[in-house]
């Protein structure tokens, strides 16, 4: 696992619209980088749609928001269009944003076992490090959690 106060691996990736986004290129703001396994599946839904729904509070803290899974920029907008998200979707189809931010691990269910994203959330402060991250994160009340550790890590 990544550890708190170590540089955040640098990424480049399509959005929705296929527009590259670099971490270089969000220096000097915090980010909020959270993953997630799959677009329109409940937890993955509920996660964006809470996102969407506070993103006017986190830009009020100057926070991004950016969600990354494997699904391809395609299966993004359909995302985004069904279900009216105002949030960035970053694609990782090639798994290496996952594999770099230590996210993509093997998972157990119903006896079975592969290789999934877990859900995990990681707060960037303006210096391009992790200032705050959550693993294995459960969808009620993380995005207040969320917004409030980003409150407390600015008010420092």
């Amino acid at each position: 696992m990544l550890e708190i106060g170590t540089k955040a691996p640098s990424f480049c990736a399509k959005n929705q619209d296929d527009v590259e986004i670099c971490l270089r290129d969000l220096a000097g703001k915090w980010i909020v980088l959270y993953f997630y396994p799959k677009d329109l599946t409940p937890g993955c839904t509920t996660q964006a749609c809470d996102f969407s729904a506070s993103e006017p509070e986190f830009d009020e803290l100057d926070a991004v928001i950016l969600g990354v899974s494997p699904d391809d920029t395609q299966k993004h907008r359909r995302f985004i269009e069904k279900k009216e998200l105002t949030i960035t979707l970053l694609s990782d189809s090639d798994k290496k944003m996952c594999e770099d931010y230590k996210v993509w691990q093997l998972k157990k269910f119903m006896g079975k076992e592969y290789m999934g994203v877990v859900r995990s959330t990681f707060i960037i402060n303006p210096d391009g490090e992790i200032a705050a991250l959550w693993t294995n994160v459960k969808v009620k009340g993380h995005i207040e959690a969320v917004k409030e550790k980003l409150k407390e890590l600015q008010s420092k």
